[in-house]
């Protein structure tokens, strides 16, 4: 299997500050963007060119919370303009057919050490019972 075909990642991350890494397929995302982010309608903020932000496109109307840690990912990269509410669902960019690509296990470790530096999440600690 081909690096390519093994880094099919995307990362989870609600505004509670609880995340997942979850695999990416090769086709079929809509399904997956509603389950994920809990709506029927998504839209996609271009962070970069190996970076994309899926949310709910009435995220903002509908009550959803803020998520700061979406909301700074964003300003890392682009004049601030608003801030993002719900769950996002972070993907790699797109290809050259316009297909929307997984992320790297080293992109989705980096998105996981920002997170935790930036969200406020935390890491449980060890259970000893």
């Amino acid at each position: 299997m081909s690096d390519a075909q093994q880094d099919r990642f995307a990362l989870v991350l609600r505004p509670d500050g609880v995340f997942k890494v979850i695999d990416w397929p090769k086709d079929g995302h809509l399904p997956i963007l509603y389950r994920e982010i809990g709506c029927t309608a998504v839209d996609v903020v271009d962070l970069s060119r190996t970076l994309s932000m899926w949310l709910d496109d009435e995220g903002l109307i509908n009550g959803s919370d803020a998520n700061c840690a979406a909301t700074i990912l964003y300003a890392l990269h682009h004049a601030p303009h608003q801030t993002y509410h719900g769950t996002v669902v972070l993907t790699g960019g797109t290809d050259r057919h316009g297909d929307t690509l997984g992320l790297t296990k080293d992109k989705v470790a980096e998105l996981l050490e920002f997170h935790l530096t930036f969200s406020g999440a935390r890491i449980p600690s060890q259970r000893t019972k």
